[in-house]
Formats: structure tokens, C-alpha cells, sequence
């Protein structure tokens, strides 16, 4: 394949690989004709917020800015203010948009098209909350003690206005001592707003690693396409401006769930099950001379992996990708407000939902909906039969997508490696079962099939690789293990890092 196909190839592939997982990559015409007639959505009797200082930190490439945020200091507590696009506000439940969103239940993001849940002119546009427009919003106001305990919340519809929107790599830079403020209207406020919730976050963070919240270190491949050509494979990995917005995330995720169970509603919550593969975490443990309890233990867990990062952070991404890899994935579920609270076990948090991306997934556009029905003292509009249907389509279109976006990664990473069959890599096996062994080497960081010499291996196994064979077309990566190393090597010594 020729460097000037890459960039048409990788969006038939993107293309396909969405019908193939039952995914619709097209707007149908019935949603084109509906844009042409949107509601109007009214600000009667909503709050006015929009003289708060509220900023976005997003990516720096995203144009649908599902949230923003605002710290305010009182009386000896912080108030935290996350504003949420409010969606439902212009997409009724049974539209044309709303059906075409159920479909596909999430935006799906390749290195070459974004597959949007939401036309544009919605995702982008009239619900984003973009920099100096008059937006409404569904906000969550939480206030939190001196310790990060809670001690109020509310959530409600209000009017708020971006004043600045920042990047992760921006902000990062800035706490960190490495780069300038970011530049914005805000002026000195925007200082003393990044401080307020950097310190926050950070409570807030401490206090879920005492409870037994899992800290990661996870690196992500993003192939970069400049013009017909994958060019480059970047990384992306930790940063203090994410690891805020997190925690951010998961305060205002569980101050809505309860806001929904304490006015007798359904909902959907997010759940990760404690990990079928515990026994083969335990292994992982002792090889690093810690010796965690016979049964699931989150605390035990988060306490290990601190350790672990101190005593060898640069090999603590190889690490935490085995033990993400065997604590599976997260799922959808429907929960009544008399049933039992199920968990999320790498969070440490019960009580757990998704509402702040309403314009991304649909879970959330649906607690949205649930959330606008409970603040107005109205009846629920879904049943708890309809939330169970509703979470069974979530999950199932959410593995869907990230099948697609792996491949595509995937078949943009087989591209750039065409050139390099032969070469030799450090890596780490990242599954290993009846469907076969993959392993990421370590760098750059690209998982691959061990076709070859797969015969003992398991998830955390250290080995080394050879690069065999590369199908772009079907975003194939074909290794040969041709040593295993020791267990020492996972502790960071060895030449290649992911880091």
C-alpha cells in the first residue's frame, strides 16, 4: 500500500469495520430533515450562573465540550459547580436524532474521522458548551469540607457561559511549573480557580485511593495522520489536568445517582464486578514480593500498586495495563431505587452513574432526561424495564465501538510498521485465552497477536517479541515470543519503556 492511500484507506476501513459491528457511520435522512426543525428550548424558571468564572478543560483538538466547571469558597467549604450540556434539552426522546443515537449509543473516535453520536450542529454547536455562548446546562452543585467530605449537593437547570477553554496539555504544563498560565479572558481569576481545583481534585483523589480507588498508569497510542500518511505514533500518557477532571467526573457520577435514588427514581449505573481473574492478579502480586488476600480486595490492591510505582516507576504503565487487562471491562446496568447498590471496583464507589458526557453517550443523555424529570417533581419517562433494555444496548454498542477504534489504531500502527518486520521488542502479554495471546510492546506502545511461541504465557508475563507479519487491511500485528524474560525486568530493568 502506498504512503498516499493511507489516509482513504484507513477511513474505508473505520467505515466498514462500524458496519460491521452494527454501528451506523451514516445520518439517515430522516435525521437530516429533522435538523431543519429543532426545538427551541425555554430558560423560563432555570438559575442564571453565567457571570461564574466556569472554564472547560478538554482535549485540545474536541469540539463537543460536554462540561464545565467552578469552584467557589464559602464559609469555610468549597463549592464545586460541574455544568452539563444540556442535551435533552434539543434532542426529544423518540426523534429521528434520538433514534439514530440509541443505534449507535456513543461517539466513536478513529485516528482519521470522529463518528459522532449527535449531528454536529448539536455535538459541536448549539448543545456544546463553547467558549462566550449562552448555554443551558444541568448543573451539579456539590460542597465538600476542608477533608474533601461532602456536605451538600444539588442539581438543577441553569444558564451558564464559558469563559475559557483550556487544554489538558496546557493546564498540565502550568501546575506542574513547566508553562504559563493558559491565556484567557479570566485574567488573574482563571490563577485562582486552577489552584482552588487542583487542591480539591487532589483531596478528592487521596481520599478515593483511602478507600481503595485503583491509581493507573495508562499510556495510549494515537497514530497522527498529516495529510495521505500515518506520520507518527504519539503517546499519550498521565497528566495532572485529567487526573483533575476525574475526579471532577466521579464526584458529580455519584452525587447523581444518589440525586436519583433519593427522589425514588431508576437509573442506569456503570459497574465494574470484582475481577473474575483475581488468582492470576495475586500471581502478579507475589512475582513483585506483595502477597494480596485469596479474594477480591480493592484496598489491598490500591495499596500494592502505590508500591509498585514508587519502587519502579518506569515500568508501572507495563503493570497497570496487565492488571486493567485482568479486572475487565465495565458494564451498564439498571437499578432500581429499593434494589442493592452495585460497585465499581477500580473506583472504590457505589452509587456510580455516567451523566457527564450527554453529548458522547447515551447513558448519560438518558440520566439526563431522568435527572430534568426529578428536579421538576415529574414522573420518571423510563421504567425500570425500559433501563434495562437501554443498559443491555449501551454495553453491547460500547464494546462495538471500541472494536472499531481499535482496529482502526490498530491498522494505522500496522501501516507505519510495515517497514520493521523482522525487528525485536520487550513486551508485556496482555491476553491470553482460547481465542489466542496478544502482548504490547513496549515501544512505541502497539498490542499484537503472539502467533508463535504463545504456548505458557499469561496476562503480566514480560517477553520478547518479534514482529512477523502486518495486515493494515485487517489491522493485524503478528509477533513471535522468542525469549521470556524475568520477572525482574517488569520492576524496570530493561533498555525499552514505554514512558
Amino acid at each position: 500500500m502506498s504512503h498516499g492511500d493511507q489516509r482513504a484507506a484507513l477511513e474505508r476501513i473505520a467505515h466498514d469495520a462500524m458496519v460491521a459491528h452494527g454501528l451506523d457511520p451514516d445520518w439517515p435522512d430522516e435525521v437530516r430533515a429533522e435538523l431543519g426543525r429543532l426545538p427551541h428550548p425555554s430558560d423560563r424558571g432555570v438559575k442564571d450562573l453565567r457571570d461564574l468564572p466556569w472554564s472547560s478543560i478538554d482535549n485540545a483538538d474536541s469540539r463537543d465540550l460536554d462540561q464545565v466547571e467552578v469552584t467557589v469558597t464559602e464559609r469555610g467549604r468549597t463549592r464545586l459547580l460541574i455544568g452539563l450540556a444540556d442535551v435533552a434539552a434539543m434532542v426529544p426522546r423518540g426523534s429521528a436524532i434520538d433514534s439514530h443515537a440509541l443505534k449507535n449509543t456513543t461517539s466513536v473516535y478513529t485516528p482519521v474521522r470522529v463518528f459522532p453520536m449527535l449531528p454536529e450542529i448539536l455535538s459541536t454547536d448549539l448543545t456544546s458548551l463553547n467558549v462566550a455562548e449562552d448555554r443551558l446546562a444541568i448543573v451539579v452543585d456539590m460542597a465538600f469540607d476542608d477533608l474533601g467530605g461532602p456536605t451538600t449537593s444539588d442539581v438543577y437547570r441553569a444558564q451558564v457561559r464559558n469563559r475559557a477553554r483550556l487544554s489538558y496539555t496546557d493546564v498540565a504544563a502550568w501546575l506542574e511549573g513547566r508553562g504559563a498560565l493558559p491565556q484567557s479572558p479570566l485574567g488573574p481569576t482563571l490563577e485562582d480557580q486552577l489552584h482552588v481545583q487542583d487542591r480539591l481534585a487532589t483531596i478528592l483523589r487521596t481520599r478515593r485511593h483511602e478507600d481503595g480507588a485503583l491509581e493507573f498508569s495508562r499510556i495510549e497510542v494515537k497514530p497522527r495522520v498529516d495529510g495521505t500518511t500515518v506520520r507518527e505514533l504519539e503517546t499519550d500518557g498521565p497528566n495532572r489536568a485529567r487526573d483533575l477532571i476525574e475526579s471532577f467526573m466521579v464526584a458529580a457520577n455519584g452525587t447523581t445517582a444518589r440525586f436519583l435514588s433519593s427522589r425514588g427514581f431508576a437509573s442506569i449505573r456503570r459497574v465494574v464486578r470484582s475481577p473474575a481473574r483475581w488468582s492470576r492478579i495475586v500471581e502478579i502480586a507475589a512475582a513483585h514480593g506483595t502477597a494480596l488476600p485469596a479474594e477480591p480486595d480493592a484496598p489491598a490492591l490500591a495499596a500494592f500498586l502505590r508500591t509498585a510505582r514508587t519502587a519502579a516507576p518506569d515500568a508501572f504503565a507495563d503493570l497497570s495495563l496487565s492488571i486493567i487487562k485482568l479486572l475487565g471491562s465495565g458494564e451498564y446496568v439498571a437499578n432500581g431505587p429499593a434494589d442493592p447498590v452495585g460497585g465499581h471496583f477500580a473506583l472504590a464507589v457505589s452509587n456510580y452513574t455516567h451523566s457527564t458526557a450527554p453529548n458522547r453517550r447515551y447513558p448519560d443523555l438518558v440520566t439526563q432526561r431522568l435527572v430534568k424529570a426529578a428536579a421538576a417533581s415529574e414522573p420518571p419517562p423510563y421504567s425500570l424495564g425500559d433501563l434495562t433494555s437501554l443498559a443491555a444496548q449501551c454495553t453491547r454498542q460500547e464494546d462495538a465501538a471500541t472494536k472499531v477504534e481499535r482496529l482502526v489504531r490498530k491498522a494505522a500502527a500496522a501501516m507505519w510498521l510495515s517497514d520493521r518486520i523482522g525487528d525485536t521488542f520487550d513486551a508485556i502479554v496482555t491476553g491470553a485465552g482460547p481465542k489466542g495471546t496478544w502482548a504490547r510492546i513496549s515501544y512505541p506502545p502497539i498490542e499484537g497477536r503472539v502467533e508463535q511461541g504463545a504456548s505458557g504465557l499469561d496476562v503480566g508475563d514480560a517477553i520478547r517479541v518479534k514482529l512477523v507479519h502486518v495486515d493494515p487491511a485487517r489491522g493485524f500485528i503478528d509477533f513471535a515470543a522468542v525469549e521470556r524474560r524475568p520477572t525482574a525486568a517488569v520492576h524496570g530493568r530493561h533498555d525499552e519503556s514505554a514512558l
